[in-house]
């Protein structure tokens, strides 16, 4: 339960200094763990080029934070939310071109004006003007929606990164509806490609199709909540399966990830669905995930304050409690060993290295300027710094 925000608030000024910690991951890498801030519901963080940045919560919010991760103040004039379940205020990220346009693109879960029971995800492109104390948003314009919208409050996705050449991906979720991710007269369930002003790039797979078709570029997807760009351009996205068979998956476009058809989980109720290797048709996945980790969050490592994670990728773990770390060199892979999360079904090019355990959901992970790794924690979580030990 969330407090009240009076109390909130007169707890975040008499709270203690915050004291900083270690945690060692099952491969013995050691981390410094520094708490710098608490939230509530937080969701996702970019970092600005002068050092801030900004965190989402999913009630509504969107924090300005200085270059130390304290808050500053709450940016004005953010999407109006209503907060049901895995819906919300969702994503943030800048544009390549900030430092000069200021543009910022926020994914959130609006309502049907005239049935509130139907939602889906859109995507808005702002202006983000900053002062030494705070921010505003303007001439916010929808640039992207879910379609159809459909009854439900879970399985969005709604996150999103720039690729290299400048195009916006957006993950979308099939809204607990399954069949969606298969059906190309809907956006659902699908990795969507578009310019940064919502138009459809005529080299998309499926253009020339029509409607939502022609935004399409990968499908078969089920819950994809982290995305992000390896340092050669590869596409890389996970996402919650259903009763276990979580995923890691290297997108090639037009390709079909089999969702619902195939997975390697079950459905809740108990009804067991084929396997990725029993068709061939489908793309496997690079790693999945028996037992679940419920991933939440992604970053692929570029900076040089881990040497040893250059190029490794990080999960954030629900369930799992715990921030993932992920190999792709193929002599990495190989000095993992036996991981249950490598996949058999083709060339292994995926492997889960190590985890970093503190009892606590993760909700989002972030490389920031300095090369440290920020990690914001679910539910009434704080946000921490992570450092070499």
């Amino acid at each position: 339960m969330r407090l009240p925000l009076a109390l909130s608030l007169t707890l975040a000024l008499t709270a203690p200094a915050f004291a900083q910690t270690s945690v060692t991951g099952t491969a013995g890498t050691t981390l410094q763990m520094e708490e710098l801030a608490t939230f509530d519901g937080a969701w996702a963080m970019t970092f600005l080029p002068d050092g801030r940045a900004l965190v989402t919560e999913q009630a509504g919010s969107i924090w300005l934070l200085n270059q130390s991760g304290t808050k500053i103040a709450k940016i004005g004039n953010a999407p109006i939310v209503k907060e049901r379940g895995q819906g919300g205020l969702g994503d943030i990220i800048i544009d390549p071109d900030f430092a000069t346009n200021n543009i910022v693109y926020i994914s959130y879960v609006e309502r049907d004006t005239e049935n509130n029971r139907l939602s889906g995800a859109a995507v808005q492109r702002a202006t983000l003007s900053l002062t030494s104390n705070g921010g505003t948003l303007s001439d916010g314009e929808v640039i992207w929606r879910q379609f159809p919208k459909v009854t439900g409050n879970g399985h969005y996705g709604h996150r999103m990164a720039i690729s290299p050449d400048g195009h916006l991906f957006i993950t979308s979720g099939e809204r607990q509806k399954f069949t969606p991710a298969q059906n190309m007269d809907m956006n659902l369930g699908k990795v969507i490609r578009i310019h940064t002003d919502g138009s459809v790039p005529k080299d998309n797979p499926f253009y020339g199709q029509g409607g939502v078709t022609n935004q399409i570029w990968s499908l078969g997807h089920r819950n994809p909540l982290g995305i992000d760009f390896d340092a050669g351009g590869e596409l890389w996205l996970h996402e919650m399966g259903p009763k276990h068979g979580d995923e890691l998956n290297r997108i090639v476009r037009s390709e079909n990830y089999g969702y619902p058809v195939v997975s390697n989980g079950d459905h809740y109720s108990g009804k067991e669905i084929p396997d990725h290797s029993t068709n061939p048709i489908y793309e496997n996945p690079a790693a999945y995930w028996v037992p679940a980790i419920s991933p939440a969050g992604f970053t692929i490592y570029d900076g040089d304050l881990f040497e040893d994670f250059k190029s490794d990728g990080f999960i954030g773990g629900l369930s799992s409690q715990a921030l993932i770390r992920v190999v792709f060199d193929k002599d990495k892979i190989d000095n993992v060993g036996g991981s249950p999360s490598k996949t058999d079904m083709n060339e292994t090019i995926a492997a889960e290295a190590e985890r970093f355990e503190w009892g606590k959901r993760i909700r989002e992970v972030e490389q920031g300027p300095d090369g440290a790794l920020y990690v914001l924690e679910d539910n009434e979580g704080r946000l921490l710094k992570l450092t070499p030990g």
